[in-house]
């Protein structure tokens, strides 16, 4: 996952990049040339956006980037990947160097994730 700060990331007005309210839901979405989804976190504790995440993976297919957006914050990291995300961008204020931390602490899991549907004990060795 690619961690951004708040100053990094540029929000871009493009037929191929949508910004996606965390009330819209994206199976009414045509996706046909969108090469990313910006879904948004209006605070850290609104988690609308891991559901959409999650529906434009697994039931919808798409496999452009998608960028978590607003009140992200580095708690939230592991299970933005687990649901599909690609980037993440942190809110103003939190060092993106402890980011990685995160990531080191949780290795792995039994359950799959969005994007790897089949747990680990289940892949043929």
């Amino acid at each position: 996952m690619l961690i951004l700060s708040a100053q990094e990331h540029q929000t871009v007005e493009s037929p191929t990049v949508i910004t996606l309210a965390n009330h819209v839901d994206p199976r009414t979405l045509n996706l046909s040339g969108v090469t990313r989804i910006d879904l948004q976190f209006p605070k850290f504790t609104d988690g609308r956006a891991y559901s959409q995440a999650f529906l434009l993976r697994r039931r919808l297919g798409f496999a452009g980037e998608l960028r978590a957006t607003g009140d992200v914050l580095i708690d939230q990291l592991v299970p933005m990947q687990r649901t599909g995300f690609d980037v993440a961008v942190l809110r103003e204020g939190v060092d993106a160097s402890a980011a990685q931390r995160q990531f080191d602490r949780f290795a792995g899991f039994y359950q799959g994730s969005a994007v790897e549907t089949e747990p680990p004990f289940a892949k043929a060795a």
